[in-house]
């Protein structure tokens, strides 16, 4: 199954232990989803774990952090977007995710700003789910 993870599922998973953030890692290194990446989101995981505040919540190091980043991109699909579908969202920062989702033919977005999605101005066919909802819908 394919999905996008946005930045705010994945710095979850690297600040919670015992989060549905951490199931959705797991599943993708059990090859049992397979997240799809293009240069936008690389930019902002990479930005957005380098943040000193991120680095003051996450137990992690420096270098297990590194190795479990690069472990999930060797996990992801790379897609090159060709076609941006703007506007759409009301947060700017957020259509790349949706460019991403439909670019790739993915199922889901997984993210914590469900609300920043919610007033699009476009509907595809991907859904928009928190990992606690998508791991019940699974389940």
């Amino acid at each position: 199954m394919k999905i996008v993870i946005d930045t705010s599922v994945w710095i979850s998973a690297l600040i919670t232990k015992e989060s549905k953030a951490r199931e959705i890692l797991r599943l993708v290194f059990n090859k049992k989803l397979f997240p799809q990446i293009g240069d936008a989101l690389f930019k902002e995981y990479e930005s957005v774990m380098k943040r000193k505040k991120i680095q003051t919540l996450t137990s992690l190091t420096t270098d297990e952090q590194t190795e479990l980043f690069n472990a999930y991109l060797s996990a992801c699909k790379y897609n090159e977007i060709y076609y941006t579908w703007r506007p759409n969202l009301i947060d700017e920062g957020d259509n790349f995710l949706v460019e991403l989702a439909v670019a790739s033919g993915t199922e889901f977005i997984l993210t914590y700003n469900i609300k920043d999605f919610i007033s699009s101005e476009l509907t595809f066919s991907h859904r928009i789910m928190t990992p606690e909802d998508f791991i019940k819908e699974i389940s």
